[in-house]
């Protein structure tokens, strides 16, 4: 008896403690999630993980969403439009990862 109360209330506070993160509350606002992304870009270029060209395709994905922002803001963000570009953040902050980890750097091809 005393452990199903305990297990309840330890499943309660980690109910009540993940709340804001699983309705998406506490997520980083579109501006944060673009400068976030440009400084990984610029920081790849700095300690040599991405290549100038491998940096020049990431930013101009980064304008492409950036620009589809402004569009989707000229009437007010729909939750549908949110959706889309988290995923195209999302997919962004994939590319650099893959482009960061390709074992080509700035200073040696491989």
């Amino acid at each position: 008896m005393m452990k199903s109360i305990t297990t309840t209330l330890v499943a309660a506070a980690m109910i009540a403690l993940a709340g804001p993160w699983a309705t998406g509350a506490v997520a980083q606002s579109v501006n944060q999630r673009e400068r976030n992304l440009h400084d990984r870009i610029a920081m790849g270029v700095r300690n040599g993980s991405l290549t100038n060209a491998e940096a020049s395709r990431l930013r101009t994905r980064l304008a492409n969403v950036q620009r589809l922002e402004w569009r989707y803001r000229r009437n007010g963000l729909t939750n549908w439009e949110r959706q889309d570009l988290d995923r195209r953040f999302n997919a962004l902050s994939n590319a650099i990862v893959v482009q960061r980890h390709d074992r080509q750097t700035r200073w040696h091809r491989r």
